[in-house]
């Protein structure tokens, strides 16, 4: 049980705590209920005195090598997996064990990826309320009530305030669209010619106003897709599709933007990825918004890099197979595609590494932009099961990655 842990932010500068297990094990013993604490392929980490006590009541030895599924609960991992991936906060799950009757209920707590399960008995005795305690209780009911109903009303009030943004920017989004898509139609006609011939001052004059047009386009196209996931009207198109013409097309479509700031961008794709189920315009918008991010930060001079290569990811094989069934495979085979951005701008100091997915946060308030891009990747990312995370320091350059698993229903 010896080692160190990463646990959630603690700190208002979101930075991460890192203490040792003994001293998580410690908080878990002041818990009355029985605690255990497992990984999400089902493999215990920690219990504590009381799970301990419960385990051994039941036969069970309360060691690392017990199995929270196989063993302990009896139950189909991919059930209670399944729930949690479907957004339930806790999934029941009823024990029998001769006279004693017990639910341990089931917790996802998604920064440290443990299964976090509490133990009830509910065979055991309920004593008498005390009548000497009655009125208290009933009167810090009450209060509980008139403050539950007051958050209540308050919630709902923020959530139609927010519905109402929504609406906002996906009314003016689309009032824009239009009109937008009529002007760059003239600018790209003037360019070629049709209209007559051009002196180069009037050229280059074009071309700014053609290039603040399409940065004018993206950010109308940004707040369409914003108001989309905002909404929940976000449907996927999952069809068998190339990922590799997919981020080709993409960065030939980015290569004259990249040429005009003076930034080289360099694309590799691996020829052994397969084509696999994805929504195509979803996963090229997500990767859009990770070029469009790291040539708004990489000078000129600088250099992009986008990648992408089949990847072994193994938390998806954990969540679906035994662990039994998982020894047979001593090779591990792809499940999914890593695609990655690599620039080499100013980079990004790591307590900004979380926050920089939220809504509309900019970390440089010198750059353009709504903040909206990096968030609206990580959802679509996430809409297709995968994840995405940065890696990166100050003055030494970010590199974005996302997973794309390969198994779509």
């Amino acid at each position: 049980m010896g080692g160190r842990v990463a646990l959630p932010p603690m700190s208002e500068e979101g930075k991460r705590a890192v203490v040792p297990l003994g001293f998580v094990l410690g908080l878990l013993d002041t818990i009355e209920k029985p605690m255990i604490v497992a990984e999400r392929g089902g493999n215990v980490l920690l219990v504590n005195t009381h799970a301990k006590q419960f385990l051994e009541s039941q036969g069970y030895s309360a060691t690392p090598r017990l199995n929270l599924f196989n063993e302990f609960l009896r139950v189909d991992a991919r059930k209670i997996l399944g729930a949690i991936d479907r957004g339930e906060q806790k999934v029941d799950v009823q024990i029998q064990g001769g006279a004693v009757k017990a639910v341990a209920r089931v917790q996802w707590m998604r920064e440290p990826e443990w299964l976090v399960v509490e133990i009830e008995n509910t065979s055991a005795a309920q004593p008498g309320p005390d009548p000497a305690t009655q009125l208290t209780v009933q009167e810090l009911l009450q209060e509980r009530e008139i403050t539950y109903r007051n958050l209540l009303a308050a919630y709902l009030k923020l959530q139609e305030v927010n519905r109402q943004k929504t609406v906002f920017l996906a009314s003016a989004a689309h009032e824009l669209k239009t009109p937008l898509a009529v002007i760059k139609g003239y600018y790209d006609l003037l360019l070629a010619g049709s209209l007559g011939r051009l002196t180069d001052k009037q050229r280059d004059i074009l071309e700014e106003s053609k290039e603040s047009c399409e940065r004018l386009v993206r950010l109308v196209s940004m707040f369409l897709n914003y108001s989309a996931l905002e909404s929940g009207k976000l449907v996927l198109q999952l069809r068998e599709n190339d990922l590799r013409d997919c981020l080709d097309e993409l960065s030939k479509r980015w290569s004259e933007a990249f040429q005009r700031k003076g930034v080289k961008l360099d694309a590799s794709f691996d020829p052994s990825i397969p084509t696999f189920r994805f929504d195509y315009q979803k996963v090229q918008q997500a990767a859009a918004n990770l070029l469009d991010n790291a040539l708004k930060h990489t000078p000129s001079g600088g250099s992009v890099t986008l990648r992408a290569a089949p990847h072994f990811w193994e938390r998806r094989v954990a969540a679906m197979a035994p662990v039994e069934e998982r020894r047979r495979f001593r090779l591990p085979r792809p499940n999914s595609v890593e695609v990655s951005v690599t620039d080499s701008g100013s980079g990004i100091a790591a307590e900004h590494h979380q926050e920089i997915f939220e809504d509309f946060v900019r970390v440089d308030r010198n750059t353009s932009g709504m903040g909206l891009g990096l968030a609206i990747a990580k959802r679509l990312i996430q809409a297709h099961r995968g994840k995405v995370w940065v890696e990166s320091e100050s003055r030494s350059g970010s590199k974005f990655t996302f997973l794309l698993p390969m198994d779509q229903g």
